[in-house]
C-alpha cells in the first residue's frame, strides 16, 4: 500500500436542499440542543447560526482520516486567524467512546456527541457518505455547497475558502495559468530562495537545473514504500548518471521530523529542498500529490512531463527516460511486440494456481504486481479468480531465482488466495 498523505477515499453526493433545512435540524436531537468541544465545554448550535460550517466525517482508525486530520487542522487554524466566519463538526466513525475522545482531542473543531448514534445515522444517510474522510460544506443557509473539501483542501489549502462553486473554478482557471507559463526556475524559487542542497548543507543555484530533466521525487523515510522504492530509483539515477544524461532529481521530504528526514536523504546520491521548506507543501499541492512514493518529471523546457513517473520506472526501468509521452508510446508498442513471445500461461512460486498472460485490450489493465509490490499497467499474469496479478519480467526474475538449487524445494504459501488451493 502506497504510503498516503493526500486524497481520501470519499464518494460523497450531495442531498437536495430543503428551502427549511437549518443547522438546528441538522445537528440536534430532541434530547440535545448542543455540540461539544474537544474537552468537553457545550456550546449551543445555534451559535453557528450564519457560518459557513464543514462536517467532517472520519474515524480514528483508517490512517487516511489520521493523514488528513492535522492538514485540515492546518486550514481550519489559518482560517479562524483570518476571522473566517467558518466553523467545523466532527461526526464520528469511531467505534467506541474512548477512540472518539481520543480522536476528538486532537481537533481543535467541534463534535457532535458520540452517543448520539441517531444523529450521526441520519447526516451519514442524508450526505450519502460512502467512505472517510468525508468533508461536506454547507453554506451560511445550511445548503450543501461542496462534497469534495477533502480533495480542494489537499490542492489548494487555505486558498479553498469559502468552498464554493465559483470558487473552484477561479482556482482552476489559477493552475492553468500557473501550468501554462511554468519554468523550472519560478516552480521551485520562491522568496529569494533559488537553491536547493546537497549533501553536507552545499547550496545548489536552480539555475544550474535549467535545461536538464528533473524528478522530483516525493518520498518519506516512515512511508516502507518510498524505502522499498528509493534503491530502485537511485540504480536508475546512476545508470543515466553514468551515460552522461542530463538527468538529475531533486528530493521533496514529507519526513514529520529533522531525523527523519537525514536518514532518509542519506542513501540519495541526487539533490533535495532543505527539511521543512516552505516550498514543499506548495509543490504538494501545485502537483496534487496523494500518494508517496510519487516522482514527478519535468522537462528540459520547465514543463510538466508526467507525474507518474515512479509506474513509469517499474514498468520500464531505466528505459522509460526521458519519460516523454511519445517515448512511452514507443516502449508500449516495444512491450507489445516482446508480449508475442511470452507463454499464454505460467506458474508462479507464490501462488497455487496457473496465472494466464492478459493485456490491457484482454482483460488487464492497472494493478499492484504480488511479486513486487509495484504497480503495473497493461501486460501482466493473472488469475482471475484469486485477484492475483504478477508483471510479466517478476514472473522471468522468479523463474531464474526458483531454477536455482537452493530454491529447488521453496514453496511459499498463497496469501491472497481466496479460493481452494487444488488443482491449476
Amino acid at each position: 500500500m502506497e504510503g498516503s498523505i493526500s486524497s481520501s477515499s470519499t464518494v460523497a453526493v450531495a442531498s437536495p436542499s430543503a428551502l427549511d433545512r437549518n443547522l438546528k435540524s441538522l445537528l440536534s436531537s430532541d434530547e440535545r440542543d448542543f455540540l461539544i468541544t474537544p474537552t468537553g465545554t457545550q456550546v449551543k448550535v445555534e451559535e453557528l447560526h450564519g457560518m459557513t460550517v464543514g462536517l467532517y466525517f472520519a474515524a480514528n482508525w483508517y490512517f487516511q482520516c489520521q493523514n488528513f486530520t492535522p492538514v485540515l487542522a492546518s486550514v481550519y487554524e489559518q482560517l479562524k486567524q483570518r476571522d473566517a466566519n467558518f466553523e467545523i463538526v466532527f461526526i464520528s466513525c469511531d467505534e467506541d467512546q474512548s477512540s472518539f475522545d481520543k480522536y476528538h482531542a486532537t481537533m481543535p473543531w467541534l463534535a457532535i456527541p458520540f452517543s448520539d448514534l441517531k444523529t450521526k445515522k441520519s447526516l451519514n444517510d442524508m450526505f450519502q457518505v460512502e467512505g472517510i474522510p468525508c468533508l461536506i460544506i454547507l453554506d451560511q443557509h445550511a445548503h450543501t455547497v461542496q462534497t469534495e473539501a477533502v480533495e480542494l483542501i489537499y490542492r489548494y489549502g487555505v486558498w479553498a475558502f469559502p468552498f464554493t462553486k465559483e470558487r473552484v473554478v477561479e482556482l482552476e482557471s489559477e493552475e492553468k495559468a500557473k501550468h501554462e507559463s511554468q519554468t523550472l526556475e519560478n516552480l521551485i524559487s520562491i522568496d529569494g530562495r533559488d537553491f536547493v542542497i546537497g549533501h553536507d548543507n552545499e547550496q545548489v543555484p536552480i539555475s544550474s537545473l535549467v535545461g536538464k530533466t528533473v524528478g522530483l521525487y516525493f518520498s518519506a523515510q516512515w512511508c516502507p514504500p518510498c524505502v522499498k522504492f528509493t534503491p530502485r530509483l537511485v540504480s536508475i539515477y546512476d545508470t543515466h548518471k553514468q551515460n552522461n544524461e542530463d538527468f538529475e532529481i531533486v528530493f521533496v521530504s514529507c519526513d514529520r521530523d529533522e531525523a527523519g528526514f537525514l536518514e532518509c536523504f542519506k542513501p540519495m546520491p541526487w539533490l533535495a529542498l532543505p527539511f521543512g521548506d516552505e516550498r514543499i507543501k506548495g509543490l504538494s499541492r501545485y502537483f496534487n500529490i496523494q500518494g508517496i512514493p510519487a516522482l514527478v518529471i519535468i522537462g528540459p523546457n520547465g514543463k510538466t512531463v508526467t507525474r507518474e513517473g515512479r509506474n513509469l520506472i517499474n514498468l520500464h526501468m531505466e528505459k522509460a527516460y526521458p519519460f516523454t509521452q511519445d517515448h512511452i508510446l514507443f516502449l508500449q508498442k516495444e512491450m507489445d511486440e516482446e508480449a508475442k513471445s511470452f507463454p499464454r500461461s505460467s506458474h508462479h512460486s507464490g501462488h497455487h494456481h496457473m496465472l494466464n498472460l492478459v493485456s490491457a485490450a484482454s482483460g488487464g489493465g492497472p494493478f499492484i504486481c504480488c511479486e513486487c509490490d509495484e504497480q503495473g499497467s497493461g501486460w501482466a499474469y493473472q488469475c482471475i479468480d484469486c485477484g492475483y496479478e504478477v508483471h510479466p519480467k517478476c514472473i522471468r526474475e522468479a523463474g531464474k531465482e526458483s531454477s536455482s538449487p537452493k530454491n529447488k524445494d521453496r514453496v511459499r504459501d498463497d496469501p491472497f488466495c481466496t479460493c481452494s488451493s487444488g488443482g491449476a
